[in-house]
């Protein structure tokens, strides 16, 4: 439940030792127990996989200088105080120094057990945390930008190294909010361009009417309202990168003419006769299928053939659960430092919302649910599914929550699936006997999705 960790157990009467030792024991933790807290302290260390539960009177350093010792080594690590009577008001000033919690002598087993599990459930999620944040410190070049340690992110990561530094045109296929113009950065900037131009126009963004001046310049006089001469984005992007996002909106009369410009790579102003030769790479994104576009006369199929040359395709961030903590973080330090707020601690019931939800909006709505959790916006928008919705029962361990998760995930898939068991298999990407298994273990019954 917990591999990997350990209770620092010091106490010195040797009954109670045994005693307390067994019983977390018979609840499948890892315990080291001492008789001094100066048997305890080397194993206190940042970082390290443990909590401390100490009585607080021992011969030598008592625990009090302990719960110190421990502050000042790693703050974060959980320390759990056991008392005397009249040690209660020692203890509560203890807490507001940074104990994790305090027990009254006598108590029984069972709070013991269940206050150390809840420790550990802090201590798992905190460690897992600071791992992610040391991540993001130790990315840099591409890593940090294109986030994620999915096979996925690194495939799509190797893949743009790969067509960085050629002169081919690129294809990015994904849905809203994965990144599909970040990408096409990460092409310019990793290519022998990156001291020239990035152009990026989103082709749904402007009027018609505009759209050729846009694209194309023109020169005075070439209409009406043509005062004086404009250089195009095709010709501001020479040398450089032009990237036409969302190209599916590309009116058909421009397409032709675009198409011209990728086959001869020259460039004529409206109003001119002269054309100007261009050297630019053109990334075109797309969350439409354009093949299926151009069957249906809606874009032109030779234009399609042209651009569909160096393809790139963006996961949705549902295919990439496991890369939803890292951007999750990644995007709360961005909002500390932008709304100059401290990061709120992240909660196993909040980790566990994040990787149940289905995130359609993809990368930018992660980006926006860090920015609600630092501004302490409670929104329901966006909510996660009904299973993952619900508040943890009280005490439950990190693994117990995880279930859950796994238990929504699998509902999800299978209400989606409408119970068809090969289908959610492909969606959730397991074998036949471990969904079968796992249907068992948690209980689901395949006809209420039928």
């Amino acid at each position: 439940m917990f591999e990997g960790y350990k209770v620092l157990f010091v106490e010195d009467d040797p009954p109670v030792r045994a005693s307390l030792t067994q019983t977390l024991e018979l609840e499948g933790l890892d315990v080291m127990a001492c008789g001094s807290a100066e048997e305890a302290l080397p194993h206190i260390q940042a970082g390290a996989q443990i909590v401390v539960a100490t009585d607080v009177r021992l011969p030598g350093m008592d625990g009090l200088a302990l719960l110190d010792h421990v502050i000042k080594t790693d703050a974060e690590m959980p320390v759990v105080l056991v008392t005397a009577h009249g040690d209660v008001a020692m203890a509560v000033q203890a807490m507001r120094s940074g104990a994790y919690d305090f027990l009254e002598k006598p108590f029984a087993p069972e709070r013991f057990v269940d206050t150390l599990k809840r420790a550990l459930d802090k201590r798992v999620l905190q460690v897992a945390v600071d791992e992610l944040r040391g991540q993001l410190q130790r990315r840099s070049g591409m890593e940090a930008v294109l986030l994620g340690n999915s096979p996925t992110m690194q495939q799509l990561r190797a893949q743009v190294l790969n067509l960085a530094d050629t002169s081919a045109d690129v294809m990015i296929l994904g849905e809203t909010g994965t990144g599909k113009e970040l990408v096409a950065r990460c092409l310019h900037d990793q290519s022998g361009r990156r001291d020239r131009n990035f152009v990026a126009i989103n082709c749904g963004g402007l009027p018609e009417a505009l759209f050729e001046s846009e694209l194309f310049g023109h020169e005075p006089g070439a209409y009406t309202s043509a005062g004086k001469r404009r250089i195009g984005k095709i010709e501001h992007a020479n040398g450089g990168t032009l990237l036409l996002d969302e190209i599916e909106t590309m009116p058909m009369s421009l397409q032709i003419k675009l198409l011209r410009v990728l086959q001869e790579r020259k460039v004529e102003r409206l109003g001119s006769n002269d054309e100007l030769p261009i050297n630019v790479r053109v990334i075109a994104a797309t969350k439409a299928d354009l093949r299926q576009l151009s069957e249906q006369g809606k874009f032109r199929s030779d234009l399609y053939y042209r651009l569909n040359v160096a393809t790139l395709q963006l996961p949705p961030l549902s295919e990439r659960r496991e890369d939803i903590p890292l951007l999750f973080e990644h995007f709360v330090a961005q909002a500390c430092a932008r709304y100059e707020r401290q990061a709120p601690e992240l909660s196993a019931q909040r980790l566990r919302e994040l990787l149940a939800h289905d995130w359609p909006g993809n990368v930018r709505e992660v980006r926006n649910a860090a920015d609600r959790f630092v501004l302490a916006i409670d929104s329901k928008e966006g909510a996660c599914s009904e299973e993952a919705d619900k508040p943890a029962a009280p005490g439950s361990s990190l693994a117990q929550q995880m279930d859950q998760v796994e238990k929504a995930l699998i509902e999800q898939a299978l209400r989606k699936c409408q119970g068809r068991i090969p289908a959610a298999m492909e969606m959730l990407g397991t074998a036949k006997k471990t969904l079968y298994d796992k249907l068992n273990r948690h209980g689901i019954e395949l006809d209420k999705f039928r």
